[in-house]
């Protein structure tokens, strides 16, 4: 199995359908003063391949590192976590909020040809990254063609 390279239309419909939902709910999920599920959390992710590596980085601004984990399990790579809302209004009521939180999950599919025991990850500055080793008998070699 191997990874599914993004395509700019994949982007642009999955902007597509998030507004038309948006825009669907709008006014049933509406209170003022109060929070709804209009922007519900659902991280981004950027995949690269390299000749020794995968490396997934997903953007998840606001959310602690306490409240993310990473599992492998039958060939996927699955991170879920939370993002919490922020409580600690003392002297004041909440007017609007436009950032989303709560919970989200992310599957990825991996190569048959990673090594699970290598996998790494990394999260800084809201940003988390996953290296996936690959083995060593299945990278690219250039093999030379001779011409007679």
């Amino acid at each position: 199995m191997s990874l599914i390279r993004c395509k700019p239309t994949e982007v642009q419909s999955r902007f597509k359908n998030e507004i038309d939902r948006l825009f669907d709910n709008f006014f049933d999920n509406f209170e003022f003063g109060k929070s709804s599920e209009l922007f519900p959390v659902n991280p981004l992710a950027d995949i690269e391949e390299t000749d020794k590596k995968y490396i997934v980085n997903l953007d998840l601004p606001g959310i602690d590192k306490k409240d993310l984990k990473i599992q492998l399990e039958n060939n996927q790579i699955i991170v879920k976590g939370e993002k919490k809302q922020q409580k600690d209004y003392k002297d004041s009521n909440m007017i609007c909020t436009e950032r989303s939180y709560g919970s989200f999950q992310r599957t990825f599919s991996l190569p048959s040809e990673v090594k699970p025991s290598e996998i790494e990850a990394e999260y800084k500055d809201g940003v988390l990254k996953i290296s996936l080793p690959r083995s060593e008998e299945v990278k690219r070699k250039e093999i030379p063609i001779k011409i007679n």
